[in-house]
């Protein structure tokens, strides 16, 4: 007996019509969490936002938790892009260990704003699905990507390390805030100081202000000389 195989299809095996589709039941899944939060959150209620059939549903996410993955981890990468895009502006002459706060800083403030989202992310991370699994490990991989592009003074030998620190030290403290086991006061702070201590060591130091020498003494003046320059002057104020 032949197998069916019942794998979502894959996203970059989509027409543009199921890719149309695929980004209707994403934003209905975030409307849906920032409406009535991630526990209460059926398959149903996704179609029936997205006018999505529910067995079409199906050939696009694995589970609910696959669509919850893909949905959070897509959000997460535009939130990426603004806050890469604003390091690149009017900051881009920061130290690299400044505009790694500034990113992780930005990061913290939008899932402040959005705490739903912020429970989704922690709800998808224990998921045992494999489909939503390839989705979060897309989003740690993006997180790096970002990363990388605001702390490009890291030598490669060490960026790895650093990104991937910087990486869990967030999913951590987010859950951390998330569970109720630390305010986002002190997450942040936290956080903060992680990448502080691991950018700090890959800072270029400026260098020293540029000191003015003082001029050299004027040469002694010889007798002879002086007495030379006194007739030169008498002999000019005569004329």
């Amino acid at each position: 007996m032949t197998k069916v195989d019942l794998s979502p299809r894959p996203v970059e095996a989509m027409s543009p019509r199921q890719l149309e589709r695929r980004e209707n039941l994403i934003a209905a899944a975030l409307a849906l969490v920032n409406e009535i939060g991630v526990e209460r959150l059926q398959m149903k209620q996704v179609c029936e936002r997205s006018g999505v059939a529910l067995g079409t549903a199906y050939r696009y996410f694995s589970s609910k938790d696959h669509l919850l993955a893909a949905a959070i981890a897509e959000w997460h990468r535009l939130l990426l892009a603004d806050l890469v895009a604003e390091l690149r502006g009017p900051r881009a002459g920061l130290g690299a260990t400044d505009r790694a706060v500034r990113f992780v800083r930005g990061g913290m403030r939008a899932y402040q704003r959005q705490p739903e989202l912020a429970r989704l992310r922690v709800a998808v991370a224990a998921s045992t699905d494999p489909f939503a699994s390839e989705a979060l490990q897309g989003m740690a991989r993006a997180d790096s990507t970002a990363l990388q592009a605001v702390t490009a003074e890291v030598p490669a030998a060490a960026s790895d390390l650093v990104r991937h620190i910087v990486v869990h030290a967030w999913q951590g403290e987010l859950t951390a805030w998330v569970t109720g086991r630390t305010t986002l006061g002190d997450a942040r702070r936290r956080l903060e100081d992680v990448v502080r201590l691991v950018l700090n060591p890959y800072e270029t130091p400026y260098p020293a202000p540029y000191e003015v020498q003082p001029a050299p003494p004027a040469p002694p003046v010889q007798p002879a000389q002086a007495a030379q320059a006194a007739q030169a002057a008498q002999a000019a104020h005569q004329a």
